[in-house]
């Protein structure tokens, strides 16, 4: 019996369309695709006729060129590697003054998308001033030896936080952004900043954006506690097995450093096959698993192991759910585990069984 790492494709490709609905949706495959792999998302995602893919990671993005030939590629990354770049048709953040200066003649013929800043601060221009230094000096360049602007975008990084001015903050200051250069009369093909959670919050695109930037609702987590689930399907299940079952006493302790004591005359026990070493958080070892549809605790994490407290109706060989449909992701990221995206990028597939549906 090993733990399992399985997900329904026909349900990740329906809850992908959901997402997307009427609008353009540029789907995020960084870190191996939220650790579903990249093969299989790519291929669902174009399967839900989304065919814009951005990531961090140069390797990927070519990844996903090979793959998915006609698909719009972004990095959201600055890279070094510009014949990589340019020979994979790929379409590259421009993330400041400086970098543009120091790599203007490398980045000829590169398709870039001009980064603002914003709150986050992790890249791009300050200011518009500067937006509008970069655009003034790229036309001064010969047509045929220029970088080539495709894009305009940002990142939104409080769009899941509703009790601060933060988001409103950013986003006003950046549609102020796209709207100057708009009536300036600059064009750019993609404009793109919304995340999970601003897409949701903005029920579609904001004004002007060509697509949304969507990853964790696209992977079937709710990007904030108040959406409804009914709006993203989780199609992912993690699962393990009983393998056998102990009864311990008042005042036994199970577990590596008395992690569990037990209190009550008589306790049942469940050894279950899974543990920190497969990518369970210690965190979400504070809560419950699910066996026969039923809900029973956690009591004792160890690396390959942990102890579930039950009852008389289950047995060695049981199943045992740690995230399905019914006990999802997202419902531990509000009870303060983690967020979405790290309870998957913990999961270990090097020890798990990887099954596709």
């Amino acid at each position: 019996m090993t733990a399992i790492w399985s997900v329904d494709r026909q349900n990740f490709i329906n809850n992908a369309q959901s997402v997307k609905g009427n609008n353009n949706v540029m789907s995020v495959v960084k870190n191996n695709a939220y650790h579903y792999g990249l093969e299989f998302a790519v291929e669902s995602f174009l399967e839900a006729c989304i065919d814009t893919f951005s990531t961090t990671s140069l390797k990927e993005a070519v990844r996903v060129r090979e793959l998915a030939p006609e698909a719009t590629i972004f990095l959201m990354n600055p890279s070094y590697e510009f014949d990589t770049v340019r020979q994979y048709d790929i379409q590259m953040t421009l993330p400041s003054l400086d970098y543009y200066y120091r790599h203007k003649e490398q980045l000829q013929g590169i398709k870039v998308h001009i980064e603002f800043e914003n709150l986050l601060h992790r890249s791009g221009f300050r200011t518009l001033d500067e937006i509008h230094e970069v655009l003034s000096a790229i036309e001064q360049e010969d047509e045929d030896h220029r970088v080539i602007v495709e894009g305009l975008w940002t990142h939104f990084g409080y769009a899941d936080e509703f009790d601060v001015p933060e988001y409103q903050i950013e986003r006003e200051a950046w549609l102020k952004i796209v709207d100057t250069l708009l009536s300036e009369g600059y064009h750019f093909n993609l404009i793109h900043a919304q995340n999970s959670a601003s897409y949701y919050r903005e029920e579609g695109l904001l004004p002007h954006h060509t697509h949304a930037r969507i990853g964790i609702a696209l992977y079937g987590s709710r990007p904030y506690s108040s959406l409804d689930q009914s709006e993203i399907t989780q199609a992912l299940t993690l699962k393990a097995n009983v393998i056998q079952i102990r009864d311990v006493h008042q005042g036994d302790y199970c577990g590596y450093s008395f992690a569990f004591e037990v209190t009550e005359p008589h306790t049942r026990l469940a050894v279950v096959y899974i543990g920190y070493g497969d990518g369970v958080l210690k965190t979400r070892a504070a809560h419950d698993v699910l066996i026969h549809g039923r809900r029973f605790p956690i009591r004792a994490l160890m690396m390959s192991h942990m102890f579930v407290e039950v009852d008389e109706t289950v047995h060695a060989e049981d199943e045992v759910i740690l995230y399905n449909g019914d006990i999802r992701i997202d419902e531990f990221t509000f009870k303060g585990v983690s967020a979405n995206s790290e309870q998957l990028s913990a999961l270990n597939h090097h020890s798990l069984i990887k099954e596709i549906r």
